[in-house]
């Protein structure tokens, strides 16, 4: 028998000498039956003489400590079922070069733990079966594919509205997620509603539920936002949230949707789709809605803030009217008339010059022009003791030859006139 660490002598209860425990599993009855005990003792006996094999699969968990031990969670390619698997010293110290999500090819001897009776694995070598055909690797070619389509760019991102009044939630019937949303939103923004759609978070059906949820509340016209969450675990019971059908939905979304899968270092390819992608479904809630508590603070600060810059310009514009009130203009409102009268007088002085000058100057001409005609009018010849001889019919005689005996003249002096006759012409 080889040696299992996890195997401890069982002590069965005393029994009484006229009724000791059956040998055989078919000889038990309901009034002489085996302890539990007895029985794990028979299946790790039974365990023990199977041989060992080699088995693949893919690793949801593993853990791996100082003392030389590792304990690994062991899933099938293709179907929903785990085996735990654990093994020291030279396996623990192969399998530490391994991750979460590596297919590996693993050599070991089937063994049961007594103190549960569970089947397990104890592992001796283990190697890698190719990252070819890893969910990791095949997460991994999905991502570049959609990646090179442009799904994960941030140009497409949608940013969350502010105040959202209706949250479209995508969860788990009852889980632990919808509460943690739930609960927090409501506690940052009471007045926000909720469309809550309950699907598969794992298994065959989540594709195929997640998309038909995403769709629906995309289609809902009083949904502002999608929140796709779900609380943490193993690798593999998050791979639908990495399914191609998921992230196209999420992708082609209209509505703001937000990724709430799993922990802090979980990630799906739904988080690279998604518009914002949050840690825990708790850092969702946070997320989507404003706190209303800093909110009210925020619209405090702001009310203060105009309330100062009332009352500053309330005061700037009542100095400025005091201002005016003190103004000698209105303090002794005939100073406004004095520029004007000023002017007038001003004016009036101006006018009186100018027509001062314009008189005299026309005097000098008079003047001038009286002197003139006065130096070239007949008159001034006649006071100087000449006269004017004219004929009967008003012609100035100035030719003797004009006139003849007998002829009546009219002669102007400087003073009066005289009418003679002529005599002799010489």
């Amino acid at each position: 028998m080889t040696w299992n660490p996890n195997y401890a002598p069982t002590m069965h209860p005393p029994q009484t000498a006229s009724k000791p425990l059956p040998r055989l599993a078919g000889e038990t009855t309901a009034d002489n039956p085996w302890p539990v005990s007895l029985l794990s003792e028979k299946f790790h006996t039974a365990v023990e003489r199977w041989p060992s094999v080699w088995v693949a699969g893919q690793i949801t968990q593993i853990n791996t400590r100082r003392q030389g031990s590792a304990y690994i969670t062991l899933r099938d390619d293709h179907q929903d079922i785990a085996m735990e698997v654990n093994g020291f010293g030279q396996f623990a110290a192969a399998a530490a070069s391994f991750v979460q999500g590596d297919r590996v090819i693993i050599h070991g001897k089937p063994n049961v733990w007594m103190k549960r009776t569970s089947l397990s694995l104890r592992g001796d070598a283990i190697i890698a079966a190719g990252a070819g055909g890893s969910l990791k690797a095949m997460i991994d070619e999905l991502r570049k594919k959609l990646k090179g389509e442009g799904l994960f760019d941030a140009d497409r991102k949608k940013p969350l509205p502010e105040f959202p009044h209706c949250i479209g939630l995508i969860c788990a019937p009852q889980a632990r997620a919808e509460g943690d949303v739930i609960t927090n939103v409501q506690l940052r923004w009471p007045v926000v509603d909720f469309k809550v759609v309950h699907v598969h978070v794992q298994g065959d059906q989540c594709p195929s539920d997640v998309v038909a949820a995403i769709r629906q509340l995309n289609a809902d016209p009083d949904v502002d936002v999608i929140i796709v969450a779900r609380g943490g675990g193993a690798f593999e019971d998050l791979i639908g949230f990495s399914d191609e059908n998921v992230v196209r939905a999420a992708a082609a979304a209209n509505t703001p949707l937000i990724s709430a899968i799993g922990h802090e270092d979980d990630w799906t390819l739904l988080d690279l789709a998604a518009d914002v992608r949050a840690s825990t479904p708790t850092d969702a809630a946070k997320k989507v809605v404003p706190d209303v508590r800093e909110q009210m603070q925020l619209i405090q600060v702001n009310l203060d803030r105009m309330r100062m810059r009332i009352d500053a310009t309330v005061s700037n514009e009542a100095r400025l009217i005091e201002g005016y009130a003190n103004r000698p203009s209105l303090t002794h409102p005939l100073t406004m008339l004095e520029p004007h009268q000023r002017f007038l007088d001003d004016a009036r002085a101006r006018m009186r010059i100018g027509l001062t000058r314009i008189v005299d100057d026309a005097s000098l001409t008079i003047e001038k022009a009286h002197a003139s005609l006065t130096a070239l009018s007949p008159q001034s010849t006649l006071d100087r003791g000449y006269a004017v001889v004219q004929s009967a019919d008003g012609h100035v005689i100035d030719d003797a030859s004009c006139v003849k005996a007998g002829d009546q003249l009219t002669m102007t002096l400087k003073h009066g006139i005289v009418v003679s006759e002529v005599k002799t012409v010489k």
